[in-house]
């Protein structure tokens, strides 16, 4: 997002309890040493219980070059920079770009409602990465949908569902892990539970994200879809369809004017719902990596 500020990087970088100042690398220009002509940012991913880094999977987080000082080699070389940084810290694999759950900085200036990886939209950072030596791993679509269109859908499960079921709001849900709570603690975050009226079980949840401050450079409120789980009893009864589609008609009458969403092009299942519920694709990220 524009305009940046050093309080933005505080903010979604900086003050990261797992950032490294050696993670960090900057370029500058012999002649006007004060000029940074360009950075590279790397982390880690979080272990599969997501208590703690797993330095064995690198991320470069972001990289960027002013344009004027592009295709002089300045690219490469800060990779390889960021490439010794993750390998002495002992990482296996590099993903080039951030993806859910891989996401340590940078989520809210940069992406969407998930950091995509490297966006199709950039061809030229595509590119880059493939001459590197990276790999393409899995593609994601990119999905929105503008509420002021929106109309949920109606059929005979949607109406017995209206009947025998509630929907509770829960605002700032309390992180479900640590790696929750350094890549969401900054962020307004709203959860919608379902119950069955007569049992009161929880048949499932979803939750969005207030995507402050980039929607703002939008010029538009935005939330991003960043969970949804439905307990397995429930599927395949139109408890997503339902659920989500109420979630969604409540955002539009609190003024939201567009929500996004990640599925990856192997999840038919989301891809489905997220089209019945109309849903389009806007961009695709790709998911580069080298071992």
């Amino acid at each position: 997002m524009q305009p940046m500020s050093a309080t933005l990087l505080e903010y979604f970088a900086f003050s990261k309890p797992y950032f490294a100042y050696d993670g960090l690398i900057l370029a500058f220009d012999e002649d006007q040493e004060d000029l940074i002509v360009g950075f590279g940012h790397a982390g880690f991913g979080p272990l599969p219980d997501r208590s703690q880094l797993d330095l064995e999977t690198g991320i470069i987080s972001l990289m960027m070059v002013r344009p004027e000082y592009r295709r002089q080699g300045i690219g490469t070389e800060l990779l390889n920079q960021l490439e010794g940084y993750l390998q002495t810290c002992g990482s296996q694999v590099i993903y080039a770009g951030g993806f859910k759950p891989f996401e340590p900085f940078y989520l809210g200036i940069y992406g969407g409602s998930e950091l995509p990886g490297t966006l199709e939209s950039l061809p030229d950072a595509g590119d880059f990465f493939r001459t590197q030596g990276y790999q393409e791993e899995e593609r994601i679509q990119v999905l929105e949908c503008e509420l002021a269109r929106f109309r949920p859908p109606i059929d005979r499960r949607q109406i017995a569902l209206r009947r025998s079921s509630i929907i509770e709001l829960v605002y700032d849900p309390i992180p479900s892990d640590w790696w929750d709570a350094c890549t969401f603690c900054h962020f307004e975050r709203v959860r919608f539970e379902i119950f069955d009226n007569q049992s009161n079980e929880c048949m499932g949840s979803v939750t969005l994200w207030m995507m402050e401050p980039l929607a703002h450079s939008w010029n538009v409120r935005a939330v991003g879809l960043i969970d949804l789980e439905i307990e397995e009893s429930f599927r395949q009864q139109g408890v997503a369809t339902y659920l989500v589609g109420e979630a969604l008609r409540r955002l539009g009458e609190q003024g939201i004017w567009m929500v996004q969403a990640q599925v990856p092009t192997g999840n038919t299942v989301a891809l489905k719902l997220f089209e019945k519920l109309g849903f389009t694709q806007k961009d695709a990220g790709l998911i580069f990596a080298k071992h």
